[in-house]
């Protein structure tokens, strides 16, 4: 008899000790590393005021690294990650930038227990969990969803040039040449990174989405016929840009406003641009910026998605995961989303209050649901890191030689080094 009691007292102290774990109220400090400064800092700044209302005696550090998707970012976290000074969470991408550099490395936490928990599974898509996803666990939770590879412009300006938005490649080159009788730039690029965005974009146009995808799991050669034919494309799109006068000066924003003011036609760059124009440059959807599919698109979606995770080690795990929490509700989501100038990710948010929606969000909202997904090279979804980096020498190598076949065969090796298209 005094077995058994001593038995349920045990079980009852175990019960109370997972019952406080978990109502466990944050308290401490809670560091937040992103990229997002800037013109993409209201949309970070508007969750840190929402989780601070809610966790007031967490101290929240807003630590940030400036520069262009992140680049500089990267390579400061690799250094704390790798020498045993993770932050509370960081900010990556969606995708093997995620499970590829961290999650197989074991840095990461895995938070299966809190999707089931939240109800996280029957919110964020099945295919957006799996790509969180490594060897059953998952290992971060998306804020958004945004959309890479639109082409951007000024409907005022294309109407004064005389100018229609190009539908397929053929029409994109008969566009460029008469924009340069005009003398506009007809696709204005800026720093490095730009120039894989673009890649990766001509790349779906030229291949289409099946043999985009399997480019990345490793169905598709980088040098077959088809990939050299995308270099033959991007040389030819590049021939309708400034790559040759002031690019690599240009940041994302720079180059955004050369198409405002009317200095270039059109710019290839993710949904973080409609969060520019339209929060700080005050342009209103569809009249003061328009949008639409690089030719040859038409119906697919080229995916990324800004996600947060619990690395292990994190100095305040419970801070973090309440705000992890904040970031998967729909409370969470429609308080970034709108000043981001992306859709959440969660299915039911945007319907929860479309009202804060402009006009490209709900467009895009809608075709994230119907169109079909690919992911994005440059913002981490089909290839890890090191590759992504490694591919900035790949589009040098064909800036220096203009060499189709040189590119594809540079390619390939990195692939091969790296552990990327499928190899």
């Amino acid at each position: 008899m005094k077995l058994r009691i001593a038995l349920v007292a045990i079980l009852m102290l175990g019960l109370v000790g997972a019952l406080t774990a978990q109502d466990a109220k944050p308290s401490g400090g809670l560091e937040i590393y992103s990229w997002w400064s800037g013109d993409e800092g209201p949309a970070l700044e508007a969750l840190i005021a929402l989780y601070s209302s809610e966790y007031p005696d967490v101290r929240v550090d807003n630590a940030t690294v400036t520069g262009g998707a992140g680049v500089n970012f990267k390579a400061v976290l690799k250094t704390r990650m790798l020498g045993g000074d993770p932050p509370d969470t960081f900010q990556v991408h969606a995708g093997q930038e995620l499970t590829g550099t961290w999650v197989v490395a074991n840095r990461m936490e895995d938070l299966t227990d809190l999707y089931k928990s939240e109800g996280w599974f029957e919110a964020f898509p099945k295919g957006l969990i799996e790509q969180l996803t490594y060897k059953g666990g998952i290992y971060s939770v998306a804020v958004n969803i945004h959309r890479a590879g639109v082409m951007w412009y000024i409907p005022d300006n294309l109407k004064k040039w005389d100018i229609q938005v190009p539908t397929t490649l053929d029409e994109f080159y008969t566009t460029c040449a008469a924009l340069k009788t005009k003398g506009v730039t007809p696709l204005v690029v800026g720093e490095a990174w730009t120039l894989i965005h673009l890649w990766e974009t001509v790349a779906l146009s030229v291949l289409g989405p099946d043999k985009y995808d399997a480019v990345w799991t490793g169905e598709l050669s980088p040098t077959s016929d088809e990939m050299v034919a995308v270099w033959d494309a991007y040389g030819k799109v590049l021939d309708c840009t400034n790559i040759n006068e002031d690019a690599v000066g240009l940041t994302w924003q720079q180059a955004t406003d050369a198409v405002v003011s009317g200095k270039a036609a059109f710019n290839v760059m993710g949904d973080w641009a409609a969060g520019y124009m339209s929060t700080t440059l005050g342009l209103e959807p569809k009249t003061g910026f328009g949008w639409a599919d690089f030719p040859g698109t038409k119906g697919v979606f080229m995916w990324l998605s800004d996600t947060f995770g619990l690395p292990v080690g994190a100095p305040n795990p419970v801070a973090t995961t309440a705000w992890l929490k904040l970031l998967g509700s729909v409370e969470g989501q429609n308080a970034f989303n709108p000043k981001k100038g992306s859709i959440p990710a969660r299915i039911d948010a945007v319907d929860a209050d479309p009202s804060l929606y402009n006009a490209y969000s709900l467009s895009a909202a809608a075709e994230w649901k119907v169109d079909r997904l690919v992911g994005s090279l440059v913002h981490g979804v089909v290839a890890n890191e090191r590759f992504t980096g490694d591919f900035n020498d790949v589009i040098q190598i064909y800036l220096e030689s203009r060499s189709s076949t040189a590119a594809a065969s540079a390619m390939q090796a990195f692939c091969a080094q790296d552990g990327a298209c499928g190899m």
